[in-house]
């Protein structure tokens, strides 16, 4: 590639001085409209400033920046080039491994290994692989440590390797923490700073990563979204990443939280706020009076949420409540000072009283929240707590989503369903009638049927349909966030003093998203309670939210499958997609740290917590919510008591170094890796196979068939492979085959790096249906290349689609690849043989990892779909037009299927999103570049 020259076609270098320190900066107010503009595209204007370079970065993207019509569907295309690249191991591995490859195919190719090298700074966290095997016993994160590192040693090699191979590429160890909390707590800068040739320079912090959550350092202010895999490595490569200027919606917030409700709470309102509004593609932004009232940990929990709401980012201006976090997390001085100078002498500052311009304006009066649960399937479904007895009992009942159920209460009597008080909680209410209208079960229409077990220490208990099974305090959307997490804590406590216990069907977790929990929680004492409930560290992992939550209790694992039960999670997660938790597990719901460990003693989700109680206490008498719950109060107190800054500094001092496992891992040396054929865990892609220098010309997609005919919110769960592997799957077998033993099979995620396992893993999941095969559930379709078309597992018959030589496509309904920022889900797709995918609507990430894949994405014609038009996935597909993209970007392409004709509107929506389609992906596109 050629030397990049940086251009100032504006005038705006100049200088800021720091203390002792003077930085290079570019003024944004030399730059007319940029005052108008929000802080986020304040943000992308000093990036194209800083990087105008004449060919990929132009004065005329400067201007339409500057110019931005807040009302128009998006702007013109920009080219953004993050200050780094942040990675998670699922999603990091794959990109290693690609990397890999792509040195051996460079080498091939003539060309020269080190180009294949990151040319932005890379941090990948470890925090995927750990699973929740052990727990309920104070030796659970010593054990399930030990199990992670005998189930991924070649993986972590390959890391360790790479980490020594690749330069600016930096691996925080195993057992640590969150990757979203590390970059919270430790890697985010704020405001960046990297040597030039003309001195330090100073710009925001800005990022891609490859988990979807990335937003969550949102809340600190620092730019940043998930990505695929595939578009990280181009961006590790230098690559800039082609875009459309967004638009900005603004949500002002006003009033303050009522006491009782928590972080989590406001979360689940905000998500379901914005997914009904609509803002899939779109920047959100927080402004108004209320932003001082919303503390960083609860801010960095909106962000964390934003895939769950479809934006691509929710952010939140510097301001004073920044400043304050990054001293409490030990950051310098120095650093701290920085970031105040910069963002109030670039206008980057919160201002309450000022009010930039936005696509749309919404508000929302924090006072409003009120306590909530979400699920049982999705994210955005949040139900108000007064009403989930009722709501899950109709769910149970038939009811098929939970906005129907919802709706049904809502046409009751609105006496019936008073609005909680928070408060609540917090103080004692009066004896008598319980608020609200249970009374006990008796009045919901359970379908109970309940079994009879009998635990491993001979405890007899009876299980039923809405029971509790799973309570996981997991993940980085909560764990971050020290209010929730004390309070949780001290709920415990407080349970234990009343002589409180879990119900013995439930499996309790605790994985904090840092180390620093564990300190503060040693330091208040509050460890023991949370032991005494089974809430025991099982690890700093993401666990239950990915669906590494272990196996059930045995006992209840059994009665649930014998009896087809409907059983329940509840965790403090951010995803609860179908199959994802665990896969006998079909009723997954979000919900604060400190419901979850009320869910935990409750046992079950028939209980309304507002009203009924949750338990006995030693002195015999019931136990209410309200009786345990912790004042708002408290818990600030022994935050403010426990949490100290050197907590952070002392935790994160050698955060790269790792333990005695992890530098004790052999590490072969060289530019390139040495593969090896045995490993079930490792293996070499095969994206680059007979790869030539220029690409071949685009060609239309004819004599295709469906590989699979899907409904509406398909997510990248149901496509990419996760979770646990059964014995008697295509993966599953294929690694028997191969001498590994059921209890070693370990997770789709920790062998993302063997595309052997993953092919057989794409559209696997055990809630998948497909209409091309009714009556199945999981990778089921029908193979067209045998007579009568019989049902078989996808992967089977697609491995007779491609030895026939037939193309294949996907058809799908609205939101398809909602979800994760999965790369696999894409790449799996590719290697299946299919072509294109034609659905409704898509999620940006998915579609964007499409293209990037070589697989074309189709939009059905507006308002129409493949059961209005007809198309039973039983047809033959011929896609003409499709060539016409070595030239340009048509609008659509001619669909002939069977008797059916129309016109599709083709999801290619950048010149740089084109480039990648005509080289067969962007791994092809970068290499080639890199030959020059």
């Amino acid at each position: 590639m050629a030397e990049q020259t940086i251009l100032d076609s504006f005038g705006t270098k100049d200088q800021l001085s720091v203390d002792d320190t003077s930085y290079q900066i570019r003024r944004l107010d030399r730059i007319d409209g940029s005052a108008r503009l929000p802080y986020s595209l304040k943000v992308l204007l000093e990036d194209l400033l800083r990087n105008e370079d004449g060919r990929l970065v132009t004065a005329d993207q400067i201007n339409a920046l500057a110019a931005w019509d807040p009302k128009a569907e998006h702007g013109r295309e920009i080219a953004y080039t993050p200050a780094r690249v942040l990675m998670q191991d699922f999603t990091g591995v794959p990109c290693v491994v690609d990397l890999v490859a792509m040195r051996d195919a460079i080498a091939e190719l003539g060309g020269d290994t080190k180009r294949i090298n990151p040319l932005c700074p890379t941090e990948l966290v470890i925090d995927h692989s750990v699973i929740a095997d052990v727990f309920g016993r104070t030796d659970a994160f010593a054990i399930n440590a030990e199990l992670e590192f005998e189930r991924n040693a070649e993986r972590y090699q390959l890391l360790r390797w790479g980490q020594q191979a690749f330069d600016d590429f930096s691996v925080v160890p195993p057992d640590t923490g969150i990757c979203h909390q590390v970059n919270l707590e430790y890697l985010a800068r704020v405001v960046f700073t990297r040597d030039s040739d003309e001195g330090p320079q100073a710009y925001p912090d800005t990022l891609v990563g490859t988990d979807s959550h990335t937003p969550m350092v949102n809340g600190l202010g620092v730019l940043g979204w998930g990505v695929g895999g595939i578009e990280a490595e181009a961006a590790m490569l230098g690559q800039p990443m082609s875009m459309l200027i967004p638009q900005v919606v603004g949500l002002k917030l006003t009033g303050e939280l009522q006491t009782g409700t928590t972080a989590t709470d406001l979360v689940l309102t905000v998500a379901e706020l914005l997914r009904r509004t609509g803002v899939v593609g779109k920047f959100v932004e927080f402004f108004g009076p209320g932003v001082a009232n919303v503390p960083l940990a609860n801010r960095a929990t909106i962000g964390n949420m934003s895939p769950e709401y479809g934006a691509t980012c929710a952010i939140f201006p510097i301001d004073a409540v920044t400043c304050d976090y990054l001293r409490l997390t030990g950051r310098s001085e120095h650093r701290i000072k920085l970031v105040e100078a910069y963002a109030k002498e670039q206008g980057m500052w919160h201002d309450p009283g000022h009010e930039p311009e936005y696509s749309q304006i919404l508000e929302l009066d924090l006072s409003s929240v009120e306590p909530s649960i979400a699920g049982p399937k999705r994210p955005q479904d949040r139900i108000p707590l007064r009403l989930a007895p009722a709501t899950v009992s109709a769910l149970l009942s038939g009811t098929e989503t939970t906005e129907q159920a919802l709706s049904a209460l809502d046409e009751a009597s609105a006496d019936s369903f008073p609005a909680s008080d928070p408060i609540a909680f917090a103080q004692p209410q009066p004896e008598g009638k319980p608020r609200g209208p249970w009374e006990g079960d008796d009045k919901l229409p359970w379908p109970s049927d309940p079994e009879s077990i009998e635990l491993a220490d001979g405890t007899k208990t009876d299980l039923d349909n809405g029971d509790v099974v799973i309570a996981a305090i997991t993940s980085c959307t909560n764990t971050s966030n020290p209010s929730v997490m004390v309070g949780a804590a001290l709920l415990a406590r407080n349970a234990v003093d009343k002589g409180l216990s879990r119900k013995p069907w439930v499996k309790t977790t605790l994985a904090p998203g840092s180390r620093v929990v564990t300190d503060y929680y040693e330091r208040a004492g509050l460890t023991p309670y949370l032991d005494k409930l089974g809430f025991n560290l099982v690890g700093y992992g993401c666990t239950t939210c990915i669906g590494n939550s272990g196996p059930l209790i045995p006992e209840v694992s059994k009665a649930v499958v014998d009896n087809d039960m409907t059983v329940c999670s509840v965790l403090s997660g951010n995803r609860n997609f179908e199959g994802r938790i665990h896969p006998e597990v079909r009723m997954n719901f979000l919900a604060s740290p400190p419901l979850v460990v009320a869910y935990a003693l409750a046992g079950t989700l028939r209980i309304n917590l507002l009203t009924d109680p949750i338990g006995t206490g030693s002195d015999g008498e019931p136990v209410y919510l309200r009786d345990i719950w912790p004042t708002t109060e408290e818990i600030a107190a022994v935050v403010d008591d426990n949490l100290q800054a050197e907590m952070f500094t002392a935790s994160y001092a050698d955060v790269f170094t790792g333990d005695d496992r992890w530098r004790a891992l052999e590490v072969p040396a060289g530019d390139t890796f040495s593969w090896d054929p045995d490993s079930t865990y490792v293996r070499q892609p095969p994206y680059f196979d007979g790869m030539t220098p220029e690409p071949a010309a685009v060609t239309d997609i004819t004599g295709a068939r469906v590989l699979a005919k899907l409904g509406d919110s398909v997510t990248t769960d149901h496509i990419s492979p996760a979770g646990s592997i059964r014995y008697d799957s295509p993966a599953g077998k294929y690694l028997s085959a191969h001498g590994i033993e059921r209890k070693d099979f370990n997770s789709y995620g920790s062998r993302r790096g063997n595309h052997e396992v993953m092919i057989r893993g794409t559209f696997a999941n055990v809630r998948l249906r497909n209409e091309l095969a009714p009556g199945t559930e999981g990778g089921f379709t029908r193979d067209f290349t045998q007579p009568d078309a019989p049902v078989s597992t996808i992967y089977d018959a697609s491995v007779n689609y491609l030895d026939a030589g037939v193309p294949l496509v996907i058809l799908a309904g609205k939101e398809y690849g909602s979800g994760s920022s999965r790369d696999w889900a894409a790449k799996g797709t590719v290697l299946l043989g299919v072509r294109a995918v034609l659905a409704v609507s898509y999620e940006r990430i998915h579609r964007s990892n499409l293209i990037g894949m070589g697989v074309l994405p189709l939009q059905f014609p507006d308002g129409a779909d493949a059961d209005s038009l007809g198309l039973t996935g039983e047809e033959t597909f011929d896609i003409t037009g499709v060539t016409a993209l070595d030239d340009a970007i048509p609008d659509t392409v001619h669909v002939k299927a069977g008797s059916v004709e129309f016109d599709a509107k083709v999801r290619i929506d950048t010149p740089g999103e084109a480039d990648y389609y005509r080289h067969g992906g962007i791994m092809q596109y970068v290499l080639r570049q890199l030959l020059d």
